[in-house]
C-alpha cells in the first residue's frame, strides 16, 4: 500500500484515497441534533451561510446539492459520506437554519392493502 502526499499537500493512499479522518470532518462529534433523520427524508438548502459560520467544504458541497430537493441517501451517494457523518453535517446545517429537513410522509411509505392482497394471491398461484 504506498502513501504519498500530492502537490497540494493531502495525503493519498492510492489504493484508498484520501486519507482523512471522518471524525476530522465532524470535529469528533458522532451524532447531530437532527432528530429522527431520515434516509429518504428530503433536504432543501434555504439560505446562504453567513460569513461567521463555521462550516468546512462538506457543509458547503451540501449546500450546494440542495438547492434542488435531495433525499439523505442521494447526498450521502454523492459526496461519498457515510450516513452517520452525513447527520452530523445536516445537524449543523439545520442549526444554522440553512437548510429545511422534511420527513417521509410515513403512510405513503407503508404498502397499498391491494398491493398486499396481489401479492399474497400471487404467492398462493406458485
Amino acid at each position: 500500500m504506498a502513501r504519498h502526499e500530492s502537490p497540494d499537500g493531502e495525503w493519498l493512499d492510492q489504493e484508498a484515497g484520501p486519507l482523512v479522518r471522518l471524525y476530522g470532518v465532524t470535529r469528533g462529534r458522532t451524532h447531530g441534533e437532527a432528530v429522527g433523520l431520515d434516509l429518504l427524508s428530503v433536504v432543501v438548502t434555504e439560505a446562504h451561510p453567513p460569513s461567521d459560520a463555521r462550516l468546512g467544504p462538506e457543509h458547503l458541497a451540501i449546500l450546494r446539492l440542495c438547492r434542488r430537493p435531495r433525499a439523505v441517501v442521494e447526498i450521502g451517494a454523492d459526496l461519498d459520506l457515510p450516513i452517520g457523518v452525513l447527520r452530523v453535517l445536516l445537524s449543523d446545517l439545520a442549526a444554522y437554519q440553512l437548510i429545511t429537513i422534511r420527513l417521509p410522509n410515513q403512510a405513503a411509505l407503508r404498502p397499498d392493502a391491494l398491493l398486499l392482497e396481489e401479492l399474497l394471491h400471487g404467492l398462493h398461484n406458485l
